[in-house]
């Protein structure tokens, strides 16, 4: 019998999440029913390949609740009649009494939308981030008496409060992560430590096939072809893109090169201003989000990536970037920072070069050598390269899920069974 899954997500599609889309499609081939389950509609004007891949019946939650009431009572009427809302519904205001929010109320009313409008056929609710997304999984399965499951990955895991995150890793039949800094840091949280699994994202190696050898002869020496940096991600604090544009303004005056930044993001208006004021406007393109077939191709024009993650100060910050994986999967050289689960990716010196996060010079010169330096680039990254084929191919990763699914069995969840 095939197990029919809800996979709750805070978006669908988003171009940030490829890795959510990837792992959703090796799903459905592995043979499981997917239906999506989205807390807010799609901002992005553009999607990967891998979305239009996808089968999966998307269903979208009523973002704010106001917008829907009619929808939201009818999700009330109908999960009021289900064995396990008294139990929900005391789970929720025992977490209001803790988070008296207007996004604690906006959980509750879409939990209730999904339990009732879930197909009849889903046994197993799932949700992306253990924040918000699996805090409606969560409410949702104790009020339809399924079992449910997370996966954990940066922000969810650093931003929310250890009694959430430790009450959430007792509910959840299991819980994964994609780091092993943040598989500990739940095990220490966690009443059963052995319910939470490492699982790196990995890369569908079949979408990043190399081409050829990667790697150019540029060395910065000449102006009519510049080195190439670039950079791939959202402008938000704990990218460090910031740190970056301080760097390049301290490259010395005789090294040619152009950055290119794709992501869009609510810093990108402060990046433009930091760039003017710096005089760098000629040699950096900012281009916004675009589909993975163009950020594909500009890694392979590419003679270098950086990503200078840090710790944001709201404590954000990246767990493993997939875009660094992506980059290595092309043999690109790689700076980043030693923060998260970076270091599980790259080692100094080996595979690419880390830097401490918000040390501007100390970045400036590790770029400088690097691009001087094509041979080094060469090596750097046919380490990467090799790394991402041995440890981040996402077929043996979605085994180790498929394996969770199986093994733990159908049936009601204990909390709701209780």
């Amino acid at each position: 019998m095939t197990k029919s899954i809800a996979v709750v997500l805070k978006g669908y599609p988003r171009l940030s999440e490829t890795f959510i889309a990837q792992e959703i499609l090796a799903l459905e081939q592995s043979g499981l029913d997917i239906t999506i389950v989205s807390l807010r509609h799609p901002t992005d004007r553009k999607t990967h390949p891998v979305h239009d891949e996808i089968r999966a019946d998307c269903l979208y939650l009523p973002e704010y609740l106001h917008q829907e009431p009619l929808r939201v009572l009818k999700g009330w009427w109908h999960a009021r009649s289900q064995a396990g809302y008294r139990k929900a519904l005391m789970s929720w205001l025992a977490d209001l009494r803790r988070d008296f929010t207007r996004n604690r109320f906006r959980r509750w009313g879409q939990a209730m939308v999904l339990a009732a409008e879930r197909p009849d056929n889903i046994s197993w609710i799932y949700s992306h981030f253990i924040h918000t997304p699996s805090s409606v999984a969560r409410y949702a399965a104790e009020i339809s008496g399924l079992p449910w499951s997370a996966s954990a990955h940066a922000k969810d895991i650093w931003t929310s409060p250890d009694w959430e995150l430790s009450e959430k890793l007792s509910l959840a039949r299991w819980t994964v992560t994609c780091t092993a800094g943040g598989c500990e840091h739940l095990k220490s949280l966690a009443p059963d430590p052995d319910r939470v699994h490492l699982v790196y994202h990995g890369l569908d190696l079949s979408r990043f096939q190399s081409v050829g050898e990667h790697g150019s002869s540029r060395d910065g020496s000449d102006a009519s072809d510049p080195a190439r940096i670039v950079t791939v991600g959202r402008a938000v604090a704990k990218k460090g893109l910031d740190t970056l544009i301080e760097a390049l303004a301290l490259l010395p005056e005789d090294l040619c090169w152009i950055w290119t930044h794709i992501g869009g993001g609510e810093l990108i208006p402060e990046m433009k201003q930091q760039i003017a004021a710096l005089g760098l406007d000629d040699r950096i393109s900012l281009m916004g989000s675009r589909a993975q077939s163009d950020v594909l191709a500009e890694y392979r024009a590419s003679d270098v990536f950086v990503l200078p993650c840090r710790i944001a100060p709201n404590g954000d910050r990246d767990g493993l970037p997939n875009v660094l994986v992506e980059a290595q999967s092309q043999a690109l050289p790689c700076i980043s920072t030693p923060i998260s689960g970076i270091p599980e990716l790259i080692t100094d010196g080996i595979n690419g070069w880390l830097v401490p996060p918000d040390d501007p010079a100390a970045l400036a010169g590790c770029i400088e050598k690097t691009l001087r330096d094509p041979k080094l680039r060469k090596k750097l990254g046919e380490a990467g390269k090799a790394k991402v084929l041995a440890e981040f191919d996402a077929r043996r990763e979605i085994q180790t899920l498929l394996s969770l699914f199986s093994h733990a069995g159908p049936g009601k969840s204990k909390t709701a069974a209780e």
